[in-house]
Formats: C-alpha cells, sequence, structure tokens
C-alpha cells in the first residue's frame, strides 16, 4: 500500500511559521513602498501617509486572480520555486530559495499594485 508524501502539515517547529510570517511580510512592505513611491511621484505632501491609507478600490472581488498576469505570475513563481527546490540540494537550494523568494515575492507585489492603480485611474 502507498502513502501520499508529498503533502505537507502546517510547521511544528517556530523556524517554520517565522518563514511563513516574513513571506507576508516581505509582500506587505513591498507593496507599501511602491505605493509610497507612487505618492511621492504624485506630489502628494504625506506619501506614507497616502500608502498606508491606500485601499483597494474593487472590494466584490471574491477569490481567485483579478487577471491572467497575477495568475501567471503566481504559477510562474510557483514553478521557480519547484524547479530550484527539485534542481539544487544542500546549502546552493537553500542560498536559492532565500535569493528567489524574496524576489519573487516581491514581484507578486509589484503586479497586485499595478493591478489596483490601474482599477483606480479607470474609476
Amino acid at each position: 500500500m502507498t502513502q501520499v508524501t508529498l503533502a505537507h502539515a502546517l510547521p511544528d517547529d517556530p523556524i517554520g511559521w517565522w518563514i511563513y510570517l516574513g513571506t507576508f511580510v516581505v509582500y506587505a512592505v513591498a507593496r507599501w513602498f511602491f505605493a509610497w513611491r507612487q505618492a511621492r511621484r504624485d506630489g502628494d505632501s504625506h506619501p506614507a501617509r497616502a500608502a498606508l491609507a491606500e485601499d483597494d478600490p474593487q472590494p466584490d472581488v471574491s477569490g481567485g486572480f483579478r487577471s491572467y498576469r497575477q495568475f501567471f505570475g503566481f504559477v510562474g513563481s510557483a514553478v521557480a520555486v519547484l524547479a530550484v527546490a527539485a534542481v539544487t540540494a544542500g546549502r546552493l537550494r537553500l542560498v536559492l530559495l532565500w535569493v528567489i523568494i524574496p524576489l519573487l515575492v516581491t514581484a507578486l507585489s509589484y503586479l497586485d499594485f499595478r493591478q489596483s492603480r490601474a482599477a483606480r485611474a479607470r474609476s
């Protein structure tokens, strides 16, 4: 009898939880940075406040992806992480994943920021 061993449970150790939390923090900080930079370019007198006050103009969207770019960005990021994890081993895998994952999360936050900015421009 075979068992499915590819599915992972939630982490049991604190380091695993810190990694998940760190991913969300990288996303939030990158998204805030893009909003702050845009507010500065637009000449806002308080760009940090404007970046924190930024709200999503599409609250009625439920689940899924808002555009094909978000979908392909997510799928492409997952494929890149899986490829690195499958092809490398040991310290090289660890180093590559610690470099690639923050870059991919930042790129996805930029895609989300651009999508929100385009939606604000339309309304």
